[in-house]
């Protein structure tokens, strides 16, 4: 399906911010100049970089114009819905450690479809609130097939374009189906460390899976966020 005109602009400059023409801390073009250069109204081009901003790529700084984000950022984990967090926008994180191979739990290989003892592709993050302090823990877990097309996954850089799209451009592959399966248990010592916890702690649990358009995985992510930050909201006709 062809890019509505929005979404082709806000995709070149996804490209070119990849590419590092625009660095972390840089200005983008303004509304007016991107609407001469791509013969269209500054409504559609102001549209196009409200989608970058909702997805973190950049920031509206007053008086400045749209920065590239020094701060990488993501979705937090239990707000994966639609209309949630996931598709509203993200919060800044930080990267814990370097991706690394390792072998992945076993309530992940088995979505993975790995065998014991195969290693995954794993990337953990922390979440951040407004305020710096954590929000969740997570742990994603990318198999074989995908990383290794995907060599930018095994780097602590951040992917402007964004993961979803980097690895689309990378094996065709794109989430069709997400799947969600929460539980609630402590938080382990590795949790309670990264999370700041100073006593025994209830957390949210989300294994969150994307499944492709074959229905193959694409990611698993295993989301830990303590008890004060999680809520999950439905409303629904009766």
């Amino acid at each position: 399906m062809a890019l509505l005109k929005y979404e082709e602009i806000a995709e070149s400059l996804r490209a070119r911010i990849a590419a590092g023409e625009f660095a972390p801390g840089e200005i983008l073009p303004s509304g007016r100049d991107l609407a001469e250069q791509w013969s269209v109204s500054r409504a559609t081009t102001v549209k196009a970089l409200d989608v970058l901003r909702n997805d973190g790529v950049v920031t509206a700084k007053q008086g400045t114009g749209f920065v590239v984000t020094e701060t990488p950022v993501a979705r937090p984990a239990g707000a994966r819905r639609a209309g949630s967090a996931r598709i509203a926008g993200g919060m800044p994180f930080l990267r814990v450690g370097e991706p690394d191979w390792a072998e992945p739990p076993k309530r992940v290989a088995d979505v993975l479809g790995m065998a014991p003892g195969t290693t995954t592709l794993r990337r953990i993050r922390v979440l951040q609130l407004p305020d710096g302090s954590p929000h969740s823990y997570a742990e994603a877990w990318f198999p074989p097939d995908i990383a290794e097309a995907s060599p930018r996954l095994a780097q602590t850089a951040p992917i402007p374009e964004g993961t979803t799209r980097y690895v689309r451009r990378q094996t065709g592959r794109f989430p069709v189906e997400g799947v969600d399966v929460t539980t609630v248990r402590m938080a382990n010592e590795t949790e309670a460390h990264h999370l700041g916890l100073s006593e025994p702690t209830a957390v949210a649990v989300v294994l969150h899976t994307a499944y492709d358009q074959e229905g193959r995985p694409l990611v698993c992510e295993e989301g830990i966020t303590p008890s004060p930050h999680y809520e999950q909201v439905d409303t629904y006709a009766m």
